[in-house]
């Protein structure tokens, strides 16, 4: 009876001895995976066996007894969310639990600031190795995703909405795309819809019109005038005269060196406002919500021209005679004097 009893008892110091190892493993933080980063992709619907093997697996956490204690005092048993997950530096279970509870999953910060042209966000979607570029643009030619908001579209130019997308790293072009239009049929609200039918314009030439006003001004308090300038001169059948349109026909041709001359303002395109009367073919660039609103909620102004003040500001006047006035003085004179500056130092 000793015997037995003695065997008994160094079963129990034993399987004791046992416990409290896997309890002190976790507490402690254990990283046994090797380089800089480890992902571990829980899959939906994942049970939780299954999600401690890829943990195990990864070597994120030790074993799976240690695992399994870590999740009952976790008390995640049934909180546990899916998604891909990046551990970059050792931790305890209980912490590894808790991050996985909380869905704190991987995601990469893309952002596209308005007034880009498709070529543009495709550069920066290779950048951060969501496909390549060249997959993006394709991926902007399937004009049916709009087909429904804009039936006129050629292609996605002006309707992939430009902010800050949180997407996973194996997000590829075809997907941010889709993504993107998404975003911008959310934001082209029903206001936005009443406003457009107010003034007479189709969901195409709103956006395009807005596009316009995107590449022509930064300035918040200028954006409802600039759309006043063009909107009049549309209404009037006057030609819109706008330097973007045409720098966009030369970087579609690959052929813009990153300066307008004079002899461009010939370029027989479609997109050359200067040639062609009335809007262009399509938007050349991804327009803002704000540019959007200034087109539906324009000034109430009679200006048909504007010129720049050469600090991001612009000068606008109503009459072609104001205009040249201000030509001179904004342009011809500015740069006379500055040259004169130069050329006295």
């Amino acid at each position: 009876m000793r015997k037995v009893a003695l065997l008994i008892f160094m079963v129990i110091v034993a399987a004791g001895t046992a416990a409290a190892t896997v309890y002190v493993r976790t507490q402690q933080s254990y990283r046994g995976y090797e380089g800089n980063e480890q992902f571990v992709d829980i899959p939906s619907g994942s049970s939780t066996k299954a999600i401690g093997d890829r943990l195990v697996e990864a070597s994120v956490v030790r074993d799976p007894l240690t695992y399994r204690l870590a999740l009952v005092l976790s008390g995640h048993a049934r909180g546990l969310k899916a998604g891909e997950y990046r551990f970059d530096q050792a931790m305890t279970p209980l912490q590894v639990l808790e991050k996985i509870a909380r869905g704190d999953v991987y995601s990469i910060a893309v952002t596209f600031p308005e007034g880009l042209t498709v070529a543009e966000m495709a550069a920066i979607a290779e950048s951060h190795r969501l496909g390549t570029a060249a997959a993006f643009i394709a991926a902007a030619t399937d004009k049916a995703l709009v087909r429904t908001l804009d039936p006129l579209a050629q292609d996605l130019e002006g309707y992939l909405f430009p902010e800050t997308y949180r997407v996973s790293r194996h997000t590829d072009g075809p997907a941010l795309v889709r993504l993107m239009v998404n975003r911008f049929d959310h934001v082209f609200s029903p206001e936005l819809r009443r406003g457009a039918e107010k003034h007479g314009l189709s969901v195409h030439q709103l956006v395009v019109l807005a596009s316009l006003v995107e590449k022509e001004t930064a300035r918040a308090d200028e954006r409802p005038i600039v759309a006043a300038v063009y909107l009049n001169r549309f209404r009037i059948g006057m030609a819109l005269q706008c330097d973007p349109t045409i720098i966009f026909a030369l970087q579609r041709a690959g052929t813009y060196t990153g300066n307008l001359r004079r002899d461009d303002l010939a370029l027989d395109s479609p997109y050359n406002t200067y040639r062609y009367p009335g809007l262009p073919p399509g938007p050349i660039a991804a327009p803002g919500k704000a540019s959007l609103e200034a087109v539906v909620n324009p000034a109430d102004v009679d200006y048909l021209y504007f010129v720049s003040r050469n600090d991001g500001s612009h000068e606008f006047a109503a009459t072609l005679a104001q205009h040249n006035r201000n030509v001179q003085k904004y342009q011809v004179q500015y740069f006379r004097d500055r040259k004169a500056a130069r050329s006295s130092h």
